[in-house]
């Protein structure tokens, strides 16, 4: 059996409940499966960053970008490369065709058949110069080439700076809304929760409702109040709600939301957790485990997938190796994403045909444990 002290995401191997083979490890990067919450800027390759270092002469050493990409036992946030990617390296249409072609290329080959990922246009068109419509052109090319080449098909979410002024947000939607296409389907929001609830951007997600757009929210991330998911539940009236972990400090709404269905894609890579939990205790207290004793409908993501040191395949596999979820419930968490991705019916409804039978033709390849046993549970 090979053991899974190795690095994934930095998750501490002291909490492991399981370990997982070669064979299993398999299984779980074949799964099909969508993506749901993941960051275009945080899934770009080292060595694509390293290269736009050195073609445009930004001021980030090598020892800086080493430290970018690593990933220690209390990890840090990744917003400070984000904000270097926008500031010094992302200044052309094809700079952004180029990552989301290679993150799409990278996400297919860990069996990710559809993939809805954020970027933010203020800091992109506040830093380059770039009109909107000339960014979202690039990106979207980079859908349309990865999905003929690897067969994956990508949805962009534009997603508000909750750091800029909510006046920056309502520009976004109206940019928006001037570009509309079909493969734009809705708006998230993103950055430091910490000092922005989701109330200060209620006009801009209103407008956006009003013209038919979907919406999610990053919320209850950073350890901030339940009440922050709720405004963003009920207040912005989300589709989904990204991270959403404080959640089960009010059971009660919590259990409502389970009744409606509510989605939360989480993030087992979660830095803040990471970083607060004791490492012998992270797997038994992270509030992913309350979450499904909730009745909540989960669906794990990778955030950051370079800059978090994780692929889709290896989300799946710490719900199973670290949060202790057996197979069934990873099938139930498959339906899950598929049930909240914003793809047509149609396709929703063919994946929904044909994804069960190939994740139960996968699992019978391999031996599976029986239920985890976590330090302290």
């Amino acid at each position: 059996m090979t053991d899974t002290t190795r690095s994934i995401g930095a998750v501490p191997a002291t909490t492991l409940g399981r370990q997982t083979t070669d064979a299993q490890r398999a299984v779980f990067r074949a799964i099909p499966k969508v993506e749901l919450h993941c960051h275009l800027l945080g899934s770009v390759r080292r060595e694509t960053f390293t290269d736009m270092v050195r073609r445009r002469g930004a001021p980030i050493t090598e020892a800086e970008i080493a430290a970018f990409y690593q990933r220690g036992e209390k990890p840090v946030g990744v917003l400070r490369v984000l904000r270097a990617l926008e500031r010094h390296l992302l200044v052309e249409p094809d700079d952004f065709r180029r990552i989301t072609y290679e993150y799409l290329q990278d996400a297919a080959a860990e069996g990710v058949r559809h993939a809805e990922f954020f970027w933010n246009p203020t800091a992109t068109i506040r830093d380059t110069g770039l009109a909107y419509h000339e960014v979202q052109a690039g990106i979207l090319a980079g859908i349309r080439e990865a999905r003929a080449d690897a067969g994956v098909s990508g949805l962009l979410i534009p997603s508000i700076d909750r750091e800029a002024e909510a006046s920056s947000a309502l520009e976004m939607v109206e940019l928006m809304l001037g570009c509309r296409d079909p493969a734009v389907p809705g708006i998230g929001i993103d950055y430091r929760e910490n000092d922005r609830p989701p109330e200060l951007f209620h006009e801009a997600y209103a407008l956006a409702r009003r013209n038919g757009l979907k919406a999610t929210a990053h919320a209850g991330e950073f350890g901030m109040p339940w009440t922050n998911v709720q405004t963003a539940v009920d207040l912005l009236k989300v589709d989904r709600v990204d991270h959403g972990y404080t959640i089960v400090d009010n059971p009660d709404l919590a259990r409502r939301y389970a009744e409606q269905g509510l989605l939360f894609t989480i993030v087992p890579t979660n830095s803040y957790y990471l970083r607060t939990l004791e490492p012998e205790r992270w797997a038994v207290d992270h509030p992913i485990r309350r979450m499904s004793e909730l009745g909540l409908k989960l669906h794990p993501n990778t955030d950051d997938p370079t800059l978090h040191n994780v692929t889709p395949g290896g989300a799946w596999e710490l719900m199973h190796s670290h949060l202790g979820y057996d197979m069934p419930d990873l099938r139930a968490m498959m339906l899950n994403g598929v049930d909240g991705s914003w793809a047509d019916d149609d396709q929703k409804a063919a994946w929904r045909a044909a994804w069960p039978a190939g994740f139960d033709a996968l699992v019978a390849t391999t031996a599976w444990p029986g239920p985890a046993v976590f330090p302290g549970d």
